[in-house]
């Protein structure tokens, strides 16, 4: 593994960003290219399906750095340019304006894209996705102009789209072909929360319904299909149903992939030269006990830090963690942790929940300020909350810490949670 001369980035989003200014800080002096496909100054993704939604005057995108930042920490920032080749042999990359540029060290922070629907009229104008600031832009316009909007997919992004729309006072329809909302990332409790307060705020939620196709008029949608063959008006449609890993880089260049670029405990590909980071990454992940990609800003933040320290570290001669990434690994191991804004509802979650995990209510659904603590084989693993950001950050201490407390300390309302995690264990 060479030492790092020259570092490429290929994405621009919260990874991106988050490793140049680790480098730096790490004390990293050599030169950095970093290339972003969009012309916008790099901005903060969350609030595009929440605030920036709202009805009023146009939004101000949040940056995620300065415009100085690049500058001043001599960085080549280049937008509106896309990665076309990797060569490995010659250490180049090639963009689609024809240049190529050269690199030490190259990392692909490439993200995700949407998934696509592949059903009769989904080719019509008024069907939307949701990831860049210019989808946002159009939504936000869209919004003012229509009166009933279908969401498909009951996830993060259409749960949160859903409940900024109903505020604008617009008839919202939610299609979910699973059984409740949200249900890969929760326990069956809180997404029957979740499926209950959407329908107070107003929300028309059919659950095992998919959308099976869309009708039209003059090329623009009017009406969404469910497979149960229920037609439902629609002015406006938001498709929600997952990402796919941007990898067709990585796979072109022939690194290991599956379900992600496949990297090892120090974010290092099958290539040592070449890292990935992010929602495009699949790491071993010490908290599930399996390999795992994570879609969230926490991990895409925690994993260029990580990485930046390795690179810096096997540019000084230090010792690595990691081994290839086939190998076992003692690298990135920092805790997942996600948040969702949904109407007046703030969902935090610490933690993975796996089917079968023994849970625990802390608090009253009803005032909606409470916690779900989840155990796994008699420890702690996971706890979601709502409306309850001291239980979170508790739970994140006790999750980082590894340790753990007693399904009947977590349902006791006397217990000071707050206090017990700050504590330090006791020692043997």
């Amino acid at each position: 593994m060479s030492t790092p001369e020259n570092v490429v980035v290929v994405g621009n989003g919260q990874a991106g960003i988050q490793l140049v200014d680790s480098l730096r800080k790490e004390g990293y002096t050599g030169a950095i290219t970093l290339l972003g496909e969009e012309i916008h100054h790099p901005y903060q993704r969350p609030p595009l399906s929440k605030d920036y939604l709202a009805a009023g005057k146009d939004p101000v995108p949040l940056p995620l750095r300065p415009e100085k930042f690049f500058t001043t920490n001599d960085v080549d920032a280049r937008l509106g340019v896309r990665v076309t080749t990797i060569n490995r042999a010659a250490k180049t990359v090639t963009l689609d304006d024809g240049t190529t540029l050269a690199y030490s060290t190259l990392v692909l922070a490439t993200g995700a894209a949407n998934r696509e629907l592949a059903v009769p009229g989904a080719e019509l104008t008024g069907i939307h996705g949701l990831r860049t600031l210019t989808d946002a832009q159009v939504l936000h316009a869209r919004l003012d102009t229509v009166r009933s909007v279908v969401v498909i997919g009951a996830g993060f992004i259409g749960l949160e789209f859903a409940a900024a729309a109903r505020a604008r006072g617009l008839d919202v329809t939610v299609l979910e072909f699973a059984d409740r909302p949200m249900g890969r990332a929760l326990t069956p409790l809180m997404s029957g929360f979740f499926a209950d307060a959407h329908q107070r705020l107003g929300v028309t939620l059919r659950l095992g319904e998919g959308i099976a196709s869309f009708g039209g008029d003059n090329g623009h949608v009017t009406a969404a299909v469910s497979t149960a063959g229920h037609r439902y008006p629609a002015d406006l449609v938001l498709v929600g149903v997952g990402v796919i890993p941007r990898t067709e880089l990585a796979a072109a260049a022939g690194l290991e992939v599956e379900n992600g670029i496949v990297v090892d405990g120090c974010l290092r590909t099958s290539d040592p030269d070449i890292y990935a980071l992010g929602d495009c990454a699949s790491f071993p992940n010490t908290h599930a006990g399996t390999r795992t990609r994570l879609e969230s800003v926490q991990n895409a933040t925690d994993q260029a830090r990580h990485a930046a320290a390795s690179m810096v570290r096997s540019g000084s001669g230090k010792a690595e963690t990691g081994s290839g990434a086939g190998g076992e690994s003692n690298g990135y191991a920092d805790l997942p942790w996600f948040w969702s804004n949904q109407g007046p509802l703030r969902l935090q979650i610490a933690g993975l929940t796996a089917p079968g995990d023994q849970t625990v209510l802390r608090g009253d659904p009803a005032e909606e300020k409470f916690s779900v603590f989840c155990f796994r084989n008699g420890a702690l693993a996971a706890v979601e909350s709502v409306n309850q950001p001291a239980d979170h950050m508790a739970a994140r201490r006790l999750l980082a810490a590894g340790r753990t407390l007693t399904p009947e300390q977590a349902a006791d309302p006397d217990f000071d949670l707050k206090t017990y995690s700050k504590q330090q264990p006791a020692t043997v």
